[in-house]
């Protein structure tokens, strides 16, 4: 099980203060030298806090896999096909919002997603598209061309712990379908350290992306050791 470390919020304790740190350049290294295997930043519209230059500085200095987040749009894609991240991860963006709510309808916007895909593929940028744990959306983003899928864990994390059980084996038959119709299956949204290992523990599940918990938890006891923390986590 792989992790992929979203450092969003390094950059939001910058822009608390417009600041020039934390860098979050140097957080990418201290994750990749602690054991992630990705590292994950979310170009919002708004730049509200990853700046298109963490991305291009990124892009010179990740040497796991570099995932840019962001919304299917004209503006996304062009500053992706100049960046040229591994991975893009395809997502909805609403304005206001706090955090991602929700996985991309892929179903609605078939068309555009589409077209979004093709244009990133024809680069050599894997693509992936962030869903909800529902069957239709995974048959959709095969059929948009899209290389994997990220599970939305976010209504699991958010679940009661008496009511995990239902979502945690929707998760698992979503993860198993998308396989089988060879698509790489990466999960995350609203994972931390004490829901994690049950998602960790679905077979097909190869990649989690978290970023909130370990960011809160190295605000403790410091970047690094959150970061091996969690990849002890994964490796059961």
């Amino acid at each position: 099980m792989r992790l992929a470390v979203n450092i969003d919020h390094i950059a939001t304790i910058r822009e608390a203060r417009k600041a020039r740190e934390p860098e979050p350049v140097a957080a990418a290294l201290l994750a990749e030298l602690a054991g992630a295997e990705g590292i994950t930043v979310h170009l919002r519209g708004d730049r509200r806090h990853i700046k298109d230059r963490d991305v291009e500085l990124l892009r010179h200095v990740v040497s796991t896999k570099l995932i840019v987040e962001m919304a299917a749009t004209p503006e996304m894609v062009k500053v992706a096909l100049q960046m040229r991240p591994d991975q893009v991860t395809l997502v909805p963006e609403r304005p206001q919002e706090l955090t991602t709510e929700g996985g991309l309808d892929v179903a609605l916007h078939a068309a555009a997603v589409r077209d979004v895909v093709q244009q990133l593929r024809e680069a050599r940028i894997r693509v992936s598209a962030f869903i909800d744990p529902d069957l239709e959306q995974v048959r959709k983003s095969r059929g948009a061309g899209a290389d994997a899928i990220e599970i939305n864990t976010g209504a699991y994390a958010s679940a009661r712990p008496a009511d995990r059980a239902g979502h945690l084996a929707k998760i698992a038959e979503v993860a198993r379908h998308a396989a089988r119709h060879d698509l790489e299956v990466l999960a995350g949204h609203g994972l931390n350290y004490v829901n994690v290992r049950p998602i960790a523990a679905i077979k097909d599940i190869v990649e989690l992306n978290i970023g909130h918990s370990i960011v809160a938890r190295a605000s403790l006891v410091g970047l690094e050791r959150a970061v091996r923390e969690m990849v002890a986590l994964l490796q059961g």
